[in-house]
């Protein structure tokens, strides 16, 4: 009988309890080894948690926790699964459930996962919280499987004993193998890497494998398809459908992440002719816009992007600044509903590697037509805004235009410009007046954000560098430059102001959001920042004392009281708390960790249906309108813009001095959190919401589905560019084991320190248990690992010199070991301090042994082995 019969069975018995000789006497059990089986059954369902027993022979179905029937949906929350390598996981609620807030995970224990692989949508029966708000509970039911094939290395089966071949999967999050059984093996005929490719075919693809004998596959990476699902007793069960090549070979770690992440990676023929038959400019489109062709507008991209999506102007009057923004018109070529546009939604958007890049829209659109390539007329949407001569933006317009790009600019040529090379100034002399007025206006913009509080953690990012033949040459730091920085500034700007247009004429959108942190991870950052000497300046911090009813019954009668828990609750922080604290730590050595904990303190941000503000921006109303070649949020933002466009509504709008300046301030200084207030005239708001009032644009569920969908979207891509810079930086150090660099402590921890190259910007840690000169503890309150009776301490910001010991490909890790300067015999360890000192004579007092004796018996054995 299965573990779901057999629950079904004392589910239905009388107040859901049925006792051992009833079961035997129910299901007709015979000899011993049949009622030990049942025995054994019962136990394991027990230990599960998915009965309890109730009496020396009688067992029951769990009765819910207090507040909730167990099943009953007050109990139940839908969610995605994330799994840890360590066999637990964590389920987030999806958005739109009253029962549990969409920002609180549900921790599942290993023995309640029931089956369920990393990233499947999952119904989960839960607890109610815990003293310190965290909840838990047991996965029901997969609803939703997320990896219909799973990437990893290939190996055979070690005997005939054994059930088959098996893949050990990439993802360290799926701890089971995936069984392959015999003749599974071998690649189904057609699955040749030209079907599966569109971006490269350096990867091998075998097509067949010549069995057990051949040995082909061994240690190779394939995809494979899952045929059967886990059972908590049973791994999965697939069948190999691509062979990708040796993990060593080019271009086979880009296809790993691919195939990995699920990401789509191939144009349907459909979406392919679609786009080459829109692929035209239509010249009664052009002469029906605005004309900017005149203009001297320029693109400013990197140095290996083709996919051109905004270009800029600035012009300076007596008043102050004129901002133009161009944003290629990709509304006017993917229409809603079609092929196209179905595409760019389920791919939601571009996903870039260091060497390659999948685009949300195919190459005859996102390189071609609605790239805004130098001296080829193009369709836009402008926002034109006007700013005082201090950099406030006062007003903006949006308007359908057309330009003519006058230079394809890079960051390393404006840079260049902005920094005087005398060369590149001559090259592009008739611009250079241009790229001077932009700087002028960016730092100024700059300053006005800086002044209501936005935050600017600057992060370095890592640049994967390549030679002539393609292959890996080292890793270095993103250089953040003013030309860099202008563009920043100016996008920032057009996104706010487009998105304060749409709000204040109350149309559905899509708006790019940044909630307030939650308390429990600012008083986490709070605490480790003061080990540091830092604080955001929060006062006291607001606190409500429980008592859970569990303890009072436990200790009821007993004369103990129960203890009381510190719940904290709503807290007043604000951006400019922030960003204080990031100018403070500026150019200190404990800079990257305290940025790094910043960051980690403060929520995602994602797309919504509903404006609820940008906290890391300080702005009160935000969206994401500048980039609809590679992010299909922004293309949305179009279709909104144009159609309300197209309907006559009126296309300015006036920004007030407060409405940008200090949106969010603290409650003593006035309102808290976004507050707009609207700039448009009452007639033409009242007029839009006339328009769209039964009919929007675009209804609020599907803004909703889409925000949810391209949020998701945005962390898959997010998660696998990461990995493939992670996985390259590792191979690229295999070939130099046992060389020593010069490298900084980035964080000590209880496990060791993790260390950053200062040559190469590449990270690993050094365990606490390789420091082998003294018996070193990790000290949490001060956040620093120190020598016991040395006294050394490693603190953020250390520099320290390390040697290359070990690469955990499989892992992504490195691990080093600190190189000591003199041989631990020789370093002179100071005396114990006066408390070490009279501790020590208590102790050997206690001991019966002298100071000396009483402390080496209490490190070493017999032996002198370490204990």
């Amino acid at each position: 009988m299965t573990d779901r019969d057999l629950l079904a069975r004392i589910a239905r018995s009388p107040g859901g309890k049925a006792g051992y000789k009833q079961l035997v006497r129910e299901l007709g059990l015979g000899g011993g080894r049949e009622r030990r089986l049942l025995l054994e059954q019962l136990a394991r369902l027990t230990a599960s948690k998915q009965l309890t027993k109730v009496d020396r022979e009688i067992w029951g179905i769990p009765k819910a926790p207090s507040g909730a029937a167990a099943g009953t949906r007050d109990s139940l929350m839908a969610g995605r699964l994330d799994l840890h390598r360590d066999g637990f996981g964590f389920v987030r609620p999806n958005a739109g459930q009253a029962s549990v807030p969409v920002d609180q995970d549900i921790f599942i224990p290993p023995n309640e996962i029931n089956g369920a692989m990393q990233g499947d949508q999952v119904l989960v029966e839960f607890e109610p919280p815990k003293a310190d708000g965290r909840r838990q509970g047991r996965i029901v039911r997969v609803m939703e499987r997320h990896n219909r094939t799973v990437v990893g290395v290939f190996h055979y089966a070690r005997s005939d004993r054994s059930m088959g071949h098996n893949v050990a999967p990439f993802d360290d999050r799926m701890s089971q193998v995936i069984l392959i059984p015999p003749g599974a093996e071998i690649t189904p005929e057609g699955a040749t890497a030209a079907q599966h490719r569109v971006l490269g075919s350096e990867a091998i693809s075998r097509p067949k494998s010549k069995g057990p004998e051949g040995r082909e596959l061994e240690g190779l990476v394939v995809d494979v398809e899952i045929t059967s699902w886990p059972t908590p007793t049973r791994p999965p069960i697939g069948r190999v459908i691509e062979v990708l090549g040796d993990p060593d070979d080019f271009g086979v770690d880009v296809e790993m992440m691919i195939r990995k992440h699920q990401l789509p990676r191939i144009f349907p023929d459909g979406v392919l002719a679609e786009a080459r038959a829109v692929a035209h400019l239509d010249l009664e489109v052009v002469a029906a816009r605005r004309d900017f062709r005149g203009l001297p507008i320029v693109t400013i991209d990197g140095e290996t992007a083709k996919d051109f999506d905004d270009a800029v102007l600035v012009r300076e009057h007596a008043g102050g600044y004129e901002l133009q923004v161009h944003i290629a018109d990709v509304s006017e070529y993917v229409r809603e509903g079609t092929d196209l546009d179905l595409e760019a939604r389920l791919r939601g958007t571009s996903v870039y590697f260091p060497d390659r890049a999948i685009p949300m829209l195919p190459q005859e659109l996102s390189t071609d037509i609605c790239s805004l390539r130098p001296n080829e007329d193009r369709l836009v949407l402008s926002c034109i805004m006007q700013l005082d001569a201090e950099g406030r933006i006062e007003s903006y317009e949006i308007a359908e235009g057309v330009i003519r790009s006058a230079a394809r600019m890079t960051y390393t040529a404006v840079h260049a410009i902005l920094e005087g090379d005398g060369q590149t100034r001559a090259k592009y002399a008739a611009l250079v007046p241009e790229f001077e007025r932009m700087q002028r206006l960016a730092a100024l913009m700059n300053k006005r954000r800086e002044e209501r509080g936005s935050i600017d953690f600057d992060l370095p990012e890592p640049v994967i560098e390549f030679d002539e033949q393609g292959q890996m040459r080292g890793v270095t730091r993103a250089e953040r430059t003013w030309a860099n920085r202008l563009i920043e500034e100016f996008m920032l700007a057009a996104n706010e102001c487009v998105a304060t247009w749409l709000e204040d004429l109350g149309v559905q959108s899509i708006y790019r959001i940044h909630e307030k942190p939650e308390p429990r991870r600012v008083v986490q950052f709070e605490e480790l920042a003061a080990s540091f000497g830092y604080s955001l300046g929060l006062g006291p911090l607001p606190v409500k004392c429980i008592q859970t009813k569990a303890e009072r019954r436990e200790l009821y009668g007993q004369g103990r009281k129960p203890r009381v828990h510190e719940v904290t609750e709503d807290i007043a922080v604000t951006p400019k708390m922030y960003q204080k604290l990031a100018a403070r730590i500026e150019g200190k050595p404990e800079e990257r960790i305290l940025s790094y904990l910043m960051l980690r303190s403060l929520r995602q941000a994602r797309y919504s249906e509903t404006n609820e503000g940008h906290f890391a921006l300080a702005a009160p109303t935000y969206t994401h309108f500048t980039s609809p070649i590679r992010r299909y949020p922004d293309l949305i933002v179009h279709r909104v813009a144009k159609a309300l466009l197209r309907t006559g509504v009126v296309s300015r709008g006036k920004v007030a001095k407060d409405r940008l300046a200090s949106p969010w301030v603290h409650p003593n200084e006035g309102s808290y959190g976004p507050s707009p207030a609207p700039h448009i005239r009452a007639q033409d708001r009242s007029k839009a919401e006339e328009l769209f009032a039964s009919e929007p644009p675009i209804p609020e569920q599907e803004l909703a589905q889409i925000a949810d969908e391209t949020s998701q979207s945005e962390r898959r891509a997010a998660e696998a560019e990461r990995e493939l810079v992670e996985w390259k930086k590792v191979r690229f150090m295999q070939d130099r084991v046992g060389e020593e660099f010069a490298a900084m402590v980035l964080n000590p921890s209880k496990f060791g320190l993790f260390v950053e190259l200062t040559d190469l910007f590449v990270e690993g840690l050094v365990p606490i248990d390789s420091l082998r000169d003294d018996r070193y503890i990790w000290r949490e309150n001060t956040h620093e690992i120190v020598g016991d009776r040395s006294g050394r301490r490693f603190r953020a910001g250390d520099r320290v010199q390390v040697t290359l010991d070990r690469v955990l490909a499989q892992e992504r890790k490195l691990q080093f070991s600190i190189v000591e300067d003199e041989p631990a015999a020789n370093r002179k360890i100071p005396n114990p301090s006066a408390r070490q000192a009279k501790k020590d004579r208590k102790n050997a007092k206690r001991a019966g042994a002298s100071p000396p004796a009483a402390k080496a018996k209490r490190r070493f054995g017999k032996k002198g082995r370490m204990r």
